[in-house]
């Protein structure tokens, strides 16, 4: 029942938070994105039976750095670096969740998808990159390692809370490819609403894998 009231309330809050990113007013993007994660992580705090205390910890403080990026993208300044910096550890906490109480495991066949399609979007960037070169290619290495250990947890478990956990992953990464491409590429009119949806649809499944 708490799952559901706060996933209704985390959809409320999306949705009044995508509103203001096309309508305004601007103070519904400041209260209503954070306050989006808000419930997100509060699913993951009353997860009573996640696959282990490690990961149920690593993914709420993934969830937390997200949320703090996702207050850092949303400011008046220019605090873009710092940002993306605070995803960038929240990438890392999850790899880590992703690996807690496995082996490691190094299966060549199914890193290369993620290695190409971290190259192919690097190259579709480059030109717009700039300055911001070494901050993407970093953030793209860590971003792409972060799906891998999701599909190897899956593959590894083949339980539905580890499918979750990679599928969130995979929307993780087409949230931050659009997102990438309407700051650095071509600027699109559905940008907003599509990075935002797989976002927050990204967040609440890798919340929802604590539900073993």
């Amino acid at each position: 029942m708490t799952k559901l009231l706060l996933t209704f309330l985390a959809i409320i809050s999306a949705s009044i938070h995508m509103w203001g990113e096309y309508q305004g007013p601007d103070y519904l993007i400041y209260i209503f994105k954070p306050l989006t994660m808000v419930f997100i992580v509060l699913i993951a705090v009353f997860a009573k039976d996640p696959p282990s205390r490690r990961y149920k910890i690593a993914i709420i403080a993934g969830l937390i750095f997200s949320m703090i990026g996702d207050i850092l993208l949303s400011l008046p300044m220019d605090v873009f670096i710092i940002g993306v910096l605070s995803f960038l550890i929240a990438q890392l906490i999850y790899t880590y969740a992703f690996r807690t109480g496995r082996p490691f495991r190094f299966n060549f066949l199914a890193l290369v998808p993620f290695v190409v399609y971290g190259i192919l979007i690097f190259v579709i960037l480059l030109p717009g990159l700039n300055a911001m070169t070494l901050p993407v290619v970093a953030y793209v290495i860590v971003i792409m390692v972060m799906a891998w250990q999701a599909w190897d947890q899956w593959d590894d478990k083949r339980t539905q809370w580890a499918l979750l956990a990679f599928i969130g992953a995979v929307l993780f990464v087409v949230s931050d490819t659009l997102l990438a491409i309407n700051k650095f590429g071509e600027p699109f009119l559905a940008a907003r609403a599509l990075t935002l949806s797989t976002y927050f649809s990204a967040q609440w499944l890798i919340s929802n894998s604590n539900y073993t």
